[in-house]
């Protein structure tokens, strides 16, 4: 299986190379030219096609960006955090992924448990900050590249001028039947927020309890951030618990549209991961790729590649400022569960929550 895989890589690499001379001599220039030309004595040979799982907003343009400034064939496979999971599971012994980029790091505590990432790899083209070491593995399994937040209140003030401010108060009549949130299994960033939760409430038990209050109490469950921040646009539900750079996207262009916080919501990581089952050419490949994401050149790119999504993120990379509509992270009660527990926890939760809160 592995002998076949690696022939059709190397029939992907011809046409990606074909594919990359295609762009480059589309610039047309000479100093596009001898540009390329430099790269391309810069980068040794051969190459294999750096294969990217991405569920972010920004990876295609970041990966488009890593191709044409490094010459390295990067082929883009882009679906949801469960979606690529389910791929990586399923592929096992034979993985097709040379780099895993989503949201959350709990998914990554867990494929690390497994085995399945090359360890100690930090890029060196960014410093991260005081905050963003703090979400370095200590043995350097997976790389944090940004901030967002699982787990805030995004609400109409046209109709409704006072949002909650705790996850207990969800509980009560006031907001029967007026909340709706994603499907954990569905959206990977919202099992950091179900985690989260389950922390704050005392644990898995006092969690499942607690969502089950919730759903008793009229919550709705959606798949993804659009679908559920749709359902309040249309007025079915008051509150849409979301990613917060899914609602500040969403209030760009719905006037009345605002996001809040409740008494403690999760801080969520952007983060890569690299294939450590990966033959050594395609690791070095995404080593170069990480690289690439924390230089200026790829903070760039995130922040422009997504500019209603993903990119309204709290960079952690030192130099790095956020967007505008962003909100001072030091002004937001946060959390962080250990992805070393809540990791290996996410299946089973993922499925008791299916089984039991999602009608």
């Amino acid at each position: 299986m592995i002998k076949t895989s690696r022939t059709h890589r190397a029939l992907k690499t011809i046409l990606a190379l074909a594919g990359t001379a295609s762009i480059l001599a589309a610039c047309g220039s000479t100093s596009s030219a001898s540009s390329s030309t430099t790269t391309a004595s810069k980068t040794k040979s051969p190459v294999v096609p750096l294969v990217v799982y991405g569920a972010e907003g920004y990876a295609p343009a970041v990966a488009k960006g890593f191709q044409q400034a490094t010459g390295i064939p990067t082929e883009m496979v882009n679906h949801s955090t469960g979606t690529l999971l389910a791929k990586i599971s399923a592929e096992a012994e034979n993985p097709q992924w040379g780099v895993f980029w989503s949201d959350g790091s709990d998914a990554y505590a867990a494929l690390d448990q497994q085995h399945y990432l090359l360890r100690n790899f930090e890029p060196t083209t960014g410093t991260l900050t005081t905050l963003g070491k703090t979400l370095v593995p200590a043995d350097g399994s997976y790389i944090p590249t940004g901030l967002t937040i699982a787990g805030a209140f995004v609400y109409n003030s046209k109709v409704l001028t006072s949002p909650p401010t705790s996850w207990n108060s969800l509980l009560t009549s006031q907001w029967k039947g007026a909340l709706g949130m994603n499907n954990p299994a569905i959206s990977g960033p919202t099992y950091t927020a179900v985690a989260s939760i389950m922390q704050q409430q005392g644990g898995v038990a006092a969690g499942e309890a607690y969502f089950k209050k919730l759903a008793a109490n009229g919550l709705h469950i959606y798949s993804t951030n659009k679908v559920t921040l749709s359902a309040l646009l249309k007025g079915q539900i008051k509150v849409a618990l979301v990613q917060n750079s899914a609602g500040i996207g969403f209030a760009m262009n719905t006037p009345g549209l605002k996001v809040a916080y409740p008494d403690k919501s999760a801080l969520l990581p952007s983060v890569i991961g690299i294939d450590g089952k990966a033959s050594k050419t395609e690791i070095a490949e995404a080593k170069k790729f990480a690289d690439f994401v924390y230089s200026p050149k790829g903070q760039a790119l995130m922040l422009s590649g997504d500019p209603q999504g993903d990119s309204l993120f709290f960079p952690i990379i030192e130099g790095t400022k956020a967007h505008s509509e962003v909100p001072n992270l030091k002004a937001i009660p946060t959390d962080y569960p250990n992805p070393l527990v809540w990791g290996p926890r996410e299946s089973t939760i993922n499925a008791w929550f299916t089984n039991n809160i999602v009608q």
